[in-house]
């Protein structure tokens, strides 16, 4: 019984991997009117956000994207980095949510608004006057 939950997981799997890369394949022929790369639009999307601690950097491989919490980057890869196509932008994007919800600004807006409340009760300023996360919240 557990061998056929087993393979029926692994072809799953493979069916939705193939079907990712199909549609990168796909979408990679399909470019921006712009000419923004992935690394472009990572960029932009972050400092829109107010996030300037995290560093956009190219990791080789191929469709190895990612980002990392411990030392504040998001890894493109080479075929995202530079390609102003509607596929790598798409992952950029995607891999700048994952940072924007690790933004130190970001778990202070979740965990902090009854603290923010209380603050502005007292008339003290509060952390939105510093990060603009907050202060579109």
């Amino acid at each position: 019984m557990y061998w056929i939950l087993i393979i029926a997981i692994t072809i799953l799997s493979c069916l939705v991997q193939w079907n990712l890369k199909s549609k990168f394949e796909k979408y990679s022929k399909v470019f921006l009117p712009n000419g923004m790369t992935g690394k472009d639009v990572a960029t932009k999307m972050l400092h829109d956000n107010g996030i300037y601690d995290v560093r956009v950097i190219s990791t080789a491989g191929r469709l190895t994207d990612h980002y990392n919490p411990v030392d504040r980057t998001i890894n493109l890869s080479e075929d995202v980095y530079d390609s102003c196509s509607i596929a790598a932008v798409s992952v950029a994007a995607h891999e700048c949510g994952h940072a924007r919800c690790h933004s130190p600004c970001r778990a202070l807006a979740e965990t902090i608004p009854a603290v923010t409340v209380l603050v502005r009760l007292k008339g003290l300023p509060t952390a939105s006057t510093h990060c603009p996360i907050l202060r579109s919240s």
